[in-house]
């Protein structure tokens, strides 16, 4: 935080970024998950936003924090990709690494119970369809353009 800035008097914005994982077969085990949402819930309170619920599947992790207007989205996506990677590894997951991308999407503050819901709910959620292809209808559901090529690496 810069000096003038005041933390408790900025206006913090939900978010909820969807980040996914390659080699991650291996770290589908329920205490390592918790223990990976609990780190990557510390590394977004370092960066002064609240973690109101982190869960995911062996594949990819969703995320809905407040953050502060002054932080970028793409800065807080590099910071949380490259601590916990460096974490992960050091767990034992030498070959771990996310995907190079990342998926953000703002939420109304009216939309914050139904985004927790739904993002408590990603193991069964994901047992009707894949995440690959909840992101695509997501994307076409709200109009998002994009090019097939470069959402997978």
């Amino acid at each position: 935080m810069r000096c003038g800035e005041h933390a408790k008097s900025t206006p913090r914005r939900p978010s909820s970024p969807r980040i996914s994982g390659r080699c991650c077969r291996d770290h589908g085990s329920s205490p390592f998950r918790s223990d990976l949402f609990a780190y990557l819930g510390g590394i977004v309170r370092e960066l002064r936003g609240t973690a109101l619920i982190i869960n995911g599947t062996c594949d990819h992790v969703h995320m809905l924090m407040r953050i502060r207007p002054v932080q970028s989205v793409a800065e807080i996506a590099r910071i949380v990709k490259t601590n916990s990677s460096g974490w992960i590894r050091k767990k034992g997951h030498k070959e771990f690494a996310w995907q190079a991308g990342y998926g953000v999407f703002s939420v109304s503050e009216s939309s914050v119970p139904a985004g927790m819901k739904y993002i408590a709910t990603q193991d069964e959620h994901h047992k009707k369809r894949s995440f690959q292809e909840e992101f695509l209808e997501f994307l076409k559901k709200n109009k998002v353009a994009y090019d097939e090529r470069y959402i997978w690496d």
